[in-house]
């Protein structure tokens, strides 16, 4: 109860945050070197903060926790978006585009899922930096929002939630599909910039140079595909689903307008063959659940506190450690 009485008193009062305090922040996602990275990384670096990027080489939606565990990572057969590196270039490292801001030192990439860009920030590059884990993880913004069940296979949640996991406080953040653009420039990736490091500079005001997030607790931030005059708004990650997903045994023929216009900006046509399905839900939310992020996001900013990993609370625990044990009486017996 006090976590969530904090997290209203933050959305209440965002617009009234003071200046934030110099963190050294990890900032990853699973997108690869996009427009809202670059933004954010300059709002941070303009408010104070020390940061440093490390992303997938390439375009990582929908992979989740995945790790790639014990697979060396060999050098790249093919450059990363964006021209985040070039063919050749080691598995993972610093990027090597030209122009990058701060002339590109603080800017890493990994040939790998999210979460091993995560790692690779926070045990490598931010250990080389500071000798420590960061004070703050921020994943995203990513190029269209995380709400509903899709969470469980977004790259972008996964990686706030391993950092979490981890003890660092994290926070993903996921913006409007209108973010995406082939160039690092979009001017609406500035707005959601604005408004994260409005977000991270009041939780700097409440924590008062404590961690910025109480251990155990991640943040699921969504913004709305409109921002002007958006306001800040706690919700929940709730029953109801703002997309439709499931297998189909023939992608052509039942291809929503929204996966057509996936596959349009990818340049590909849509096989008739077995897949997952995608596209929105267009059902009514029930009146219980008008607190969901995936209500939410649509006219506000949606602040979802997230428990990290999968632990559950011991004061709420439905199985006793004296009930487990009636289940395997003792052998021999």
């Amino acid at each position: 109860m006090a976590i969530r009485t904090t997290l209203l008193a933050a959305a209440a009062c965002l617009a009234l945050a003071g200046p934030a305090g110099a963190r050294n922040i990890v900032l990853t996602n699973d997108d690869g070197l996009t427009s809202n990275v670059v933004a954010l990384y300059e709002a941070l670096k303009a408010a104070g903060h020390d940061v440093v990027v490390s992303v997938p080489c390439t375009n990582q939606s929908g992979q989740g926790a995945a790790l790639g565990i014990a697979r060396p990572i060999a050098p790249l057969k093919a450059p990363c978006l964006n021209d985040a590196a070039e063919a050749g270039a080691p598995g993972a490292g610093p990027m090597t585009r030209k122009g990058l801001p701060g002339g590109g030192s603080d800017f890493y990439y990994v040939d790998g899922t999210p979460v091993a860009s995560l790692l690779h920030g926070v045990e490598v590059v931010a250990m080389a930096r500071w000798g420590k884990a960061p004070d703050l993880v921020l994943s995203g913004p990513n190029e269209g929002q995380n709400v509903g069940a899709i969470i469980l296979s977004s790259g972008t949640v996964s990686a706030a939630q391993v950092a979490a996991v981890l003890g660092i406080p994290a926070i993903a953040l996921s913006a409007g599909a209108g973010t995406e653009a082939a160039s690092l420039d979009n001017p609406q990736s500035d707005e959601v910039a604005r408004r994260s490091v409005e977000l991270v500079a009041h939780l700097e005001a409440l924590s008062k140079g404590a961690a910025l997030l109480p251990a155990g607790l991640a943040l699921n931030v969504n913004f709305p595909d409109r921002l002007e005059g958006a306001r800040w708004q706690l919700s929940e990650i709730g029953t109801y689903n703002a997309y439709k997903v499931g297998f189909t045994a023939n992608m052509a023929a039942t291809a929503s307008p929204m996966m057509q216009m996936m596959a349009k900006s990818r340049g590909a046509e849509i096989p008739a063959l077995p897949g997952v399905s995608f596209d929105i839900n267009t059902a009514t939310p029930a009146a219980e659940q008008m607190d969901d992020e995936s209500v939410v996001y649509r006219k506000a900013i949606a602040v979802s506190p997230m428990q990290a990993g999968y632990a559950y609370p011991v004061g709420a625990m439905v199985l006793t450690g004296e009930q487990l044990a009636a289940l395997f009486p003792a052998q021999g017996k």
